[in-house]
């Protein structure tokens, strides 16, 4: 059997890598895809099997995934204009008769208003449209995207933010990696879609006491509106657009859009997830 990812270049990519061969795949059954020439040689020196892949050329990503059996598409792509390359993949896998594609999708993403999420709910619509079975993998916020919020902690004894009290189930890069690599070597996958957050949801003000208990430093949360924090961003020297990028996700949180919980991660992995203070401990 052939498991073909398409983004294994990336950080998520290379912890479904490591997940999969630890689950006892062996190297030679998996086809990293991706762009970062040198990433991929380091995988081929692993004893994977490796091609550059041009998310532009539906004819050649088809040739690159004849024979495989399942596919891992990561939501590869700027946000704004990741469609057309994840369409090209699936339009791909459905031509080269891949039988189960799995795709890092969005938490709760028909559903929520998250800003990142319309592209990912587009994405789910393509796949059910293109008849490949299919596993959409429903991915909420990250600890590792909280590295920047810890430094702030660490170097200022203040994090300033607008998101509030709105609460954040969030999991390592690792566990919802994982979770990848158990749909791709388990079965009974096919049609289901999982909500991949983590056991506790927490508030800011919570993140602020626990990075203090760490640091062993005073820590304090300053809850902004969202003008106040448009201010500071553009005192900081960000451009406009990102900074109204910063404010549509923070509106996000604000609203609990990160606080979706189900279970399933803990479930597949047949483990908790992990704490938020492991990882912020891990940066200390």
């Amino acid at each position: 059997m052939t498991i073909a990812i398409i983004g294994a270049t990336g950080k998520f990519g290379g912890h479904t890598i490591d997940a999969l061969l630890e689950r006892g795949v062996e190297a030679s059954d998996i086809l990293a895809l991706g762009r970062d020439g040198d990433r991929l040689r380091a995988l081929a020196d692993r004893s994977l099997r490796t091609a550059a892949i041009d998310l532009t050329d539906e004819a050649a990503t088809t040739a690159t995934l004849q024979g495989v059996d399942k596919l891992l598409l990561i939501s590869v792509g700027t946000p704004g204009e990741a469609l057309a390359p994840r369409t090209t993949a699936i339009n791909a896998a459905a031509a080269a008769g891949v039988k189960h594609l799995v795709y890092t999708s969005a938490l709760n993403a028909p559903e929520t208003t998250f800003a990142l999420a319309a592209e990912h709910k587009a994405t789910e619509d393509v796949i059910t449209a293109s008849g490949i079975p299919a596993t959409f993998l429903r991915n909420g916020w990250w600890n590792e995207n909280l590295q920047q919020d810890f430094e702030a902690a660490r170097d200022r004894g203040v994090i300033a933010n607008s998101i509030g009290d709105g609460r954040l189930a969030t999991a390592t890069r690792r566990d919802m990696a994982e979770a990848a690599a158990v749909v791709l070597t388990t079965p009974g996958h096919e049609g289901a879609a999982y909500e991949l957050s983590g056991d506790t949801a927490w508030s800011y003000a919570e993140f602020a006491e626990t990075a203090q208990q760490i640091l062993g430093t005073p820590v304090r949360y300053e809850a902004l509106t969202p003008e106040q924090e448009q201010e500071m961003l553009i005192g900081a020297g960000l451009d406009e657009g990102t900074v109204g990028f910063i404010g549509a996700m923070n509106a996000g949180m604000r609203d609990n859009t990160q606080a979706f919980q189900t279970g399933d991660l803990s479930r597949l992995l047949g483990r908790p997830t992990t704490p938020l203070a492991d990882t912020l401990s891990s940066w200390r």
